[in-house]
């Protein structure tokens, strides 16, 4: 996977899966442009790091719910690379601003929500697109769980406005295949270091609980890590016959049934 000479954006790439996306893409070899919105410190930490890896790369700022934002953060990015060759679309707003059951959620949270997600990546894509050679690559992070169920109650806003960038990202995908420019979505399940580590501590263990026994196979949560992997395979020449997917990056979690309990699904252990 090497994606040396490669120019890259990551929005949100400050802290948690950002930061593991645009760590990995560094050790390919990709100069990063880390964007961050309040936390300058952290994203100087991430660019720090960035050069540790040998790589090199830039910090922009801005709030990607507001569409003059976006403008000015991708013509910064112009100036400085004269090219992008990967857009990742990851920041989302924080929990305060969209976080409501569906019966009382304000239209201000729903379109923050929206803004933050699906505006922010239809405009993102668009910008990214009018400096982006042939054979680029363009990866949304989403959360399809919270979205196709209605369980999460509180989460119906950012779980709305996740699904509408998966299907904008399936149109993106067809309108610049010919040029080579490959779309996809990334759908990680619970992760460490990101919006799992801003619950309570009570509630955060008991979350490791639940997917250690089993209900994520693989008997972990992910890390920004394991994101960061799956997104640098995607940025790959290798990755390049793959188009308008959402990929699940969450240990196989999303295939895991919920109306059976969990001692009727696992296998049994294998002794040799």
């Amino acid at each position: 996977m090497n994606l040396k000479s490669k120019q890259a954006l990551v929005t949100g790439s400050s802290r948690g899966i950002g930061r593991g996306i645009a760590l990995k893409l560094a050790q390919e070899g990709a100069t990063v442009a880390v964007h961050y919105f309040q936390n300058h410190g952290a994203a100087a930490d991430t660019l720090a790091r960035v050069r540790e890896l040998g790589s090199d790369g830039v910090i922009v700022q801005g709030d990607v719910s507001r569409v003059e934002d976006i403008r000015r953060m991708f013509a910064e990015v112009r100036d400085t690379f004269g090219s992008l060759d990967i857009f990742v679309s990851n920041a989302r707003s924080e929990w305060s601003t969209f976080y409501e059951s569906p019966l009382t959620i304000t239209l201000e949270q729903w379109d923050m929500a929206f803004n933050s997600q699906a505006k922010a990546f239809l405009l993102g894509v668009q910008e990214a697109a009018r400096s982006m050679p042939r054979n680029g690559r363009i990866v949304v992070i989403t959360f399809a769980p919270g979205g196709q169920n209605g369980s999460w109650q509180p989460w119906v806003g950012m779980g709305s406005a996740k699904l509408a960038m998966e299907s904008t990202c399936r149109y993106f995908a067809v309108a610049l295949a010919s040029r080579g420019i490959t779309v996809n979505a990334i759908s990680p399940g619970l992760t460490e270091d990101s919006v799992l580590n801003s619950l309570p501590e009570e509630v955060q263990q008991r979350a490791r609980a639940w997917h250690e026994r089993g209900w994520t196979p693989m008997g972990r949560l992910g890390t920004p890590a394991d994101i960061g992997n799956a997104v640098a395979m995607l940025c790959s020449d290798e990755g390049g016959w793959i188009t308008g997917q959402v990929i699940c990056a969450d240990g196989g979690a999303s295939l895991m049934d919920t109306v059976l309990p969990l001692e009727m699904q696992m296998p049994q252990p294998i002794t040799v």
